[in-house]
Order: C-alpha cells, then sequence, then structure tokens
C-alpha cells in the first residue's frame, strides 16, 4: 500500500444554497452540479439574529459546499441601494458561516419565477438564481 493520497473526481458534487433577500423575507433554495438543477426550499421571514439562526438550521440540514446571494441591479446594470444591502448580506453570510459566497445578477428573477406560476415567489426567484448559476457553471 502506497500512502498517496486518493485521486478524486474533476468534478466533484458541489450542493449550494441559494438565497433571494430581502428585507422582509429571504427565499432559500437548493441544488447541485449532478442534476444542474435548483429546486424552491422555502421563504424565511424571520428578522434580525433570528434569519440568521434559520440559515444556520438550513445549512446544517442541507450541508452546502457553497452559498449563491442574488444581487439586483438596475436594468442599465447600475448599482442601487438594495445592490448594496444583498452585497452586506452576502458577506455577512460568508463571515458568519465561513463558507464561499457567490454573487449572481438576479435582475428579473422574481419577474421569471411569477411568469413560471410559483406560489411561494421568494423561494422561486432563488431557485431562478442559483439556476443561473448552476448554469454558468456547466
Amino acid at each position: 500500500m502506497s500512502g498517496a493520497a486518493p485521486v478524486l473526481p474533476t468534478h466533484a458534487v458541489r450542493s449550494f444554497l441559494a438565497f433571494d433577500y430581502g428585507l422582509k423575507r429571504v427565499g432559500v433554495a437548493t441544488g447541485n452540479t449532478v442534476l444542474g438543477t435548483a429546486q424552491p426550499l422555502k421563504t424565511l421571514r424571520e428578522m434580525g439574529e433570528a434569519r440568521f439562526d434559520a440559515i444556520t438550521q438550513l445549512i446544517g440540514q442541507w450541508q452546502p459546499d457553497a452559498l449563491v446571494v442574488g444581487v439586483p441591479f438596475h436594468p442599465d446594470g447600475a448599482a442601487h441601494e438594495n445592490t448594496r444591502r444583498a452585497q452586506r448580506f452576502a458577506r455577512q453570510l460568508q463571515g458568519r458561516t465561513g463558507l464561499p459566497v457567490h454573487e449572481v445578477d438576479e435582475r428579473y428573477s422574481t419577474v421569471q419565477a411569477r411568469a413560471d406560476g410559483a406560489q411561494d415567489l421568494d423561494a422561486a426567484a432563488a431557485a431562478v438564481i442559483l439556476q443561473q448559476f448552476l448554469d454558468q457553471q456547466a
């Protein structure tokens, strides 16, 4: 037996939780690189520390390799106040969890979720955001 490390597949399975950040609600979705699809999970309505407690519970349950946060921009690509809020949320997630956090331009994610007939609009928007991210990884 040699002491060589096992060879890992070049395309290791990666799982993600994605967030559609809002001041009052945060939509959450899950997905992975095996299926390459995102599924709405739930909408968090907790505020402040309770919100991060709920996120910590989801991370414990789903064990993602990384997190994805939708960051809104104006249609012309310009940043606005909600852009900065979502980016701050992404930094807080990274600091609190130690997981990598990827930011995705989430323009029109809610519009897409509504067009798809979503019942839980925020969670569906998070799934749209995560699907964009997964599609970019393929």
